[in-house]
C-alpha cells in the first residue's frame, strides 16, 4: 500500500501575481501642456464646435481628437502646445472628483487671462530610486500601441526591442494564447541587425516616429486614493534636471520618500537641431523640481540626534557595525559600581544590562525584541541572514541610515510588511545583498 501524497509548503504561500511585474496603481493623470487645433481643423466649423463642446465638458484630449476625426475626417486634428500651467481635468482620473480637488486646492488665478489654473503643486514620490519615479524609454508608437522599444540589458547595453508575432495554433485554427503577457523579443531586421538600439542608424527615430517616452509618478498631500498620479513628459531636459534635483536630495537626506517637491514650470532657453543640421537656441516652458530643504542643515556634520534615535540605534546596530557596543560602567563616585553584563543574542544584536537608565531600557527591549521576533518570523536569524539584512538596509536606506529615526522605524516597518510573504521577502534581500557584493 502506497504511502498518501503529501506536500510542504516552501516558507509563505504563493500567488500568480508574483508571475508578473508589480506596478503601481494609477488614479489619475496631469498633463504638462496642451492642444490646440490644427490649421486644417481650425478652418473646419463643425471641427472647432466639437472642440469646444468638449472643452467645456472637461474631455480629455484623446476623445476630443478622436470626435473630430470621426465627424471631419481629418487625421491629425490636434497638436501640443506648450504652455506655463499644467492640465488636470476630471475625465483623467478615475474618480473626477479628484481633478476638481487639486485645482482648487493648489490652483490660482494670476490675473493674466488664463482663469484658475494649476501652476504649481506639491508631490511626494514612493519611491527611494530615482528611476522608479520617472521611468523612462524610447519608444515607436504605432495606432494599436508600441512597435519597437528601448530596454537595457544585464551587460548595461541598451537593446531595441518587440513583441513576438502570435504563433498560430494549427488544431484551434487561431493564435495560440500566451500566459504573461505578450512575449518580448530583440528586434532583428534589415534596419536593426543586432538588436542594438542606435538612434544614429535607427530608420523610425531619424524618421521622428521613435521619441524618448516618459512618466513621473507621485502622491499629492492631502488628496486621497489608493495610487499614484502620472505626468508624462518626453523631454530629456526635464528628466536630466529631474534626476538632478533627486539625487540632490536623496545625497542630502539619504531617501527620497518622505521629501516635499514642487513642481512647476520654467521658461528656459534650449538648444535643438533644425532640420538643416545647425543648432538654434529657443524658450520652451520646462518641468521643474524644487525641494523646501535646507540642505546646509542636512549636510551638517554635527552629531545631534534625539534620545528616541539613540534607543533604537542599539536595536539595529548589528546591521550597521560588525563589533558590539560596549556598555556604560557605572562611577565610583556614586558607592556603586555595575558589572557590565554584555553578550550577544543568536541573531547579532547587541544585549546590554545595566548600562542605561530604567526608561531607555525599557524603549530599547522593545524595539529590540520586536526586531528579534520580526527577524526569526521572517527566517532571516542566521549569519548570512545578517548579513543580507545588513547590506539590504544600507541599499533601501542609504548610509548612516540608522543614525535617522524615521529610515529605522521604517525598516521596521518593512520587516512587518513582509510577514504576509517572508519567502518572496528573503529572495528580495538575498537579491539586494549580492548585487552590492559584485
Amino acid at each position: 500500500m502506497h504511502a498518501p501524497i503529501t506536500y510542504s509548503e516552501p516558507g509563505g504561500r504563493r500567488s500568480l501575481l508574483e508571475e508578473r511585474p508589480m506596478r503601481p496603481p494609477i488614479i489619475g493623470k496631469i498633463r504638462p501642456g496642451i492642444k490646440v487645433l490644427t490649421k486644417a481643423a481650425r478652418d473646419r466649423l463643425e471641427a472647432v464646435k466639437i472642440h469646444d463642446a468638449g472643452l467645456a465638458r472637461g474631455d480629455s484630449f484623446e476623445r476630443i481628437e478622436g470626435d473630430i476625426t470621426r465627424a471631419t475626417g481629418i487625421k491629425t486634428p490636434l497638436v501640443p502646445k506648450n504652455v506655463p500651467w499644467f492640465t488636470c481635468r476630471a475625465s483623467d482620473f478615475a474618480n473626477p472628483a479628484l481633478a476638481e480637488d487639486i485645482v482648487q486646492r493648489y490652483g490660482e488665478d494670476r490675473n493674466d487671462g488664463n482663469g484658475h489654473r494649476l501652476w504649481r503643486f506639491p508631490v511626494v514620490f514612493a519611491f527611494d530610486d530615482w528611476l522608479s519615479n520617472m521611468p523612462n524609454q524610447l519608444v515607436a508608437w504605432t495606432k494599436s500601441g508600441r512597435q519597437y522599444f528601448s530596454e537595457y540589458g544585464r551587460d548595461g547595453r541598451r537593446y531595441c526591442k518587440m513583441y513576438a508575432p502570435p504563433v498560430r495554433d494549427a488544431r484551434a485554427n487561431r493564435a495560440k494564447r500566451t500566459w504573461g503577457g505578450r512575449t518580448v523579443i530583440l528586434r532583428q531586421d534589415n534596419d536593426i541587425h543586432d538588436g542594438l538600439c542606435d538612434p544614429q542608424e535607427c530608420p523610425q527615430y531619424q524618421g521622428g516616429h521613435c521619441n524618448l517616452s516618459a512618466s513621473f509618478f507621485f502622491a499629492i498631500p492631502h488628496i486621497s486614493g489608493l495610487g499614484l498620479i502620472e505626468m508624462p513628459t518626453t523631454s530629456i531636459y526635464v528628466l536630466q534636471k529631474a534626476h538632478a534635483a533627486m539625487q540632490t536630495v536623496a545625497m542630502a537626506r539619504g531617501r527620497l520618500v518622505g521629501a516635499k517637491f514642487w513642481m512647476s514650470k520654467q521658461e528656459l532657453e534650449i538648444s535643438r537641431i533644425d532640420d538643416t543640421g545647425k543648432p538654434v537656441r529657443q524658450m520652451q516652458w520646462l518641468i521643474t523640481l524644487d525641494a523646501e530643504i535646507d540642505i546646509a542643515a542636512l549636510l551638517d556634520g554635527s552629531d545631534r540626534r534625539p534620545p528616541a534615535l539613540e534607543m533604537a540605534e542599539q536595536a539595529v546596530s548589528m546591521l550597521e557595525e560588525d563589533r558590539e557596543v560596549p556598555p556604560d560602567h557605572g562611577s565610583a563616585d556614586d558607592g556603586t559600581i555595575e558589572a557590565p553584563q554584555t553578550g550577544m543574542s543568536e541573531s547579532g544584536v547587541v544585549q546590554s544590562a545595566g548600562s542605561m537608565r530604567p526608561s531607555d531600557t525599557a524603549g530599547t527591549e522593545d524595539l529590540e525584541s520586536e526586531y528579534l521576533d520580526l527577524v526569526k518570523r521572517l527566517g532571516l536569524n542566521s549569519e548570512d541572514g545578517a548579513r543580507q539584512l545588513k547590506a539590504y538596509a544600507a541599499a533601501t536606506f542609504g548610509r548612516g541610515w540608522s543614525k535617522r529615526e524615521q529610515d529605522v522605524r521604517g525598516f521596521l516597518a518593512q520587516l512587518r510588511t513582509a510577514l504576509a510573504n517572508p519567502a518572496a521577502f528573503r529572495e528580495q534581500v538575498a537579491a539586494i545583498a549580492a548585487d552590492t557584493a559584485t
